[in-house]
């Protein structure tokens, strides 16, 4: 039977590999504002930056810098048995594949909307299909009874070259203060770039504060407004129209509605216009994105401000 992803990133876990790890988040100095916010029913958190510590403040494709990029590519080609298919070119693999990589991304950006205001998301795991199957003309295998199909497989190698390029780990205080949303009877869900493997990346290590209920007690499985499903990526505005709408069906309309982020302009401030109470997360300097032009523009300031994500209690009055 193949390994779920679940149960890979755990077989992953238990084996002793080195991953890269999270800088400590730092607060920015910020006096936080927990007037408590009446009539919210529904609490729905961005991922990356916010639940999520991460290197570099948020997912990312390509690593600013070469040296990051240079390592995860070279323990994926390792790790997956890559070497033997791919084209014998000068200089070290990762070289050869990293100029394959950028083509492929660069391809799958080009190739989404046009439109003014529209950012195309890339999916990970469709990079790592391409990339496998230009392997494939050359004969590369997987092991299908362990890893599952083309596209688990795929998914598989993203999870594993995303988690060798960034280190991640539960925000401080983020499982508490998801259970107490919870316990609190609220519907809660996610706003966020993200991919297929994200879900998975958050429980891990949101278990590593403690003990977490189940995940269908925790999200609403149908206010999950994920850039890899819908196709696009913060600011677009089709992403926060599918986490409004996906509230509406539950009978809770935005403005009952509290998002939660560290970035104003391209994310709170694009929520408030649709209506949604906004709180601006501010522990951590690495993903804040929020200027003092941003917080004295009154078409997208934040309504609320915290410094600790414990503090939501304050805000929905739960303590």
């Amino acid at each position: 039977m193949p390994k779920s992803l679940d149960e890979y990133a755990e077989w992953l876990a238990n084996r002793d590999l080195l991953w890269p790890m999270p800088p400590a988040p730092v607060a920015a100095k910020a006096t936080p504002y927990l007037k408590p916010l009446p009539n919210i029913r529904g609490v729905v958190w961005n991922l990356y930056g916010t639940l999520l510590t991460i290197s570099e403040g948020q997912l990312l494709h390509r690593h600013p810098q070469q040296l990051p990029m240079q390592i995860a590519l070279d323990k994926t080609i390792k790790e997956f048995n890559m070497w033997n298919s791919m084209s014998r070119k000068p200089g070290a693999p990762w070289e050869y594949f990293l100029h394959k990589y950028d083509e492929t991304v660069d391809r799958f950006a080009m190739g989404g909307t046009k439109k003014r205001g529209q950012a195309p998301e890339v999916n990970s795991t469709e990079i790592w299909r391409t990339m496998i199957g230009r392997l494939q003309q050359k004969d590369y295998q997987f092991d299908a009874s362990f890893y599952g199909s083309l596209d688990d497989f795929c998914e598989k190698v993203a999870y594993f070259f995303h988690s060798c390029l960034q280190g991640t780990a539960a925000a401080p205080g983020a499982s508490q203060a998801l259970e107490a949303v919870s316990e609190s009877g609220r519907t809660q869900g996610l706003l966020s770039d993200a991919q297929s493997f994200s879900y998975t990346q958050m429980l891990r290590a949101l278990r590593l504060q403690g003990k977490l209920r189940a995940p269908e007690n925790l999200f609403a499985p149908n206010c999950l407004a994920l850039s890899y499903r819908v196709g696009f990526r913060k600011p677009s505005q089709v992403l926060f129209d599918t986490s409004v709408q996906q509230f509406e069906k539950l009978g809770i309309p935005a403005k009952n509605v509290l998002y939660i982020s560290s970035r104003i302009r391209d994310d709170l401030g694009v929520a408030k216009k649709l209506g949604m109470k906004t709180a601006l997360f501010a522990g951590d300097k690495s993903s804040l994105d929020a200027s003092a032009e941003d917080l004295k523009d009154s078409a997208i300031k934040p309504d609320r401000l915290i410094v600790e994500l414990s503090q939501i209690e304050k805000i929905l009055s739960i303590s």
